[in-house]
């Protein structure tokens, strides 16, 4: 079962955009020596929507081999269309991921009954364990409980990352006759504290970029039902959850991690580096976390 902190890792670039994999080595190394559980390769911190498939399989097959099996990977493959989801998902296996996270269809916001076939068909197409992704928020579409439900009773489908942010959706979720594989992730780290005391089993946090031992604290704390702890780790992260949205993820968490000196100030376009008029914003939530 995948638990505890997972990390969207942001893929490193460096200032004419090339991925730069030495920086993405060390971050993964970091990761691990910190306490990350697991880790999610190209998704949307990782700027997937900006890498070619080969970049995309390049990046994933890199952090596998970095992490040699010492926490589970997770390669996002998701698309909107659904033969390139089955493409990217089969890449991502083939790369020696350990399951594959897939957003809903994003623009073309399908139906219901439309996710369903989706991703019921790149289960069967794809044999990996299969982690579904709801983000309304970027995608215009919204994945119900009914849904998640239909779509649990496929045997290679382990898991939901929940990023809708709201706990009244955490706890419909929880209520539903899951199989005991599936995992309930969260996907919005502002309420990921509380999603685990209710029931989740981890968060696939940004977060987690820049402060990867908290996080892990305060993970395993609210697994372990401890309130106080996991409030108290949670608080110091809080401005984090926060201030790392002030612009479109993962523009924030990649000045952060450049104003932590462990990574280059590349981003691709249509993304741009951090206003300015946000730099001592971020700081401020680095500094209340410990990581400046």
């Amino acid at each position: 079962m995948i638990r505890g902190s997972i990390v969207a890792i942001v893929t490193p670039m460096s200032d004419d955009g090339a991925v730069d994999f030495p920086a993405l080595q060390r971050l993964v190394e970091w990761h691990i020596a910190e306490g990350t559980d697991g880790i999610v390769a190209v998704g949307t911190t990782g700027e997937s929507a900006t890498l070619d498939v080969e970049e995309h399989v390049a990046v994933i097959k890199c952090v596998v081999d970095i992490v040699r099996k010492r926490v589970p990977v997770l390669a996002g493959t998701g698309a909107n269309s659904t033969a390139e989801a089955i493409e990217l998902t089969a890449e991502g296996r083939n790369a020696g991921a350990d399951a594959c996270l897939l957003v809903t269809p994003y623009y073309n916001k399908p139906p219901q009954e439309g996710l369903y076939r989706h991703f019921k068909a790149v289960a069967e197409a794809v044999d990996v364990p299969i982690v579904l992704y709801n983000v309304p928020g970027r995608t215009g579409c919204d994945m119900l409980p009914a849904t998640v439900q239909r779509l649990a009773a496929i045997d290679n489908i382990v898991g939901l990352k929940e990023a809708k942010g709201e706990l009244d959706r955490v706890r419909e979720l929880l209520q539903l006759p899951l199989p005991e594989r599936f995992s309930l992730l969260s996907g919005d780290d502002a309420t990921a504290c509380e999603s685990i005391l209710l029931g989740f089993k981890g968060d696939i946090s940004v977060t987690a970029n820049v402060a990867p031992r908290l996080m892990h604290q305060m993970c395993a704390a609210a697994l372990a039902g401890d309130r106080a702890a996991a409030g108290a780790a949670d608080s110091r992260l809080r401005l984090l959850h926060k201030n790392l949205f002030v612009e479109p993820n993962p523009i924030p968490v990649k000045w952060a991690l450049q104003a932590m000196q462990r990574i280059g100030g590349g981003i691709r376009l249509p993304l741009v580096p951090l206003d300015p008029a946000y730099h001592t914003t971020v700081r401020e939530a680095l500094r209340a976390a410990g990581a400046l």
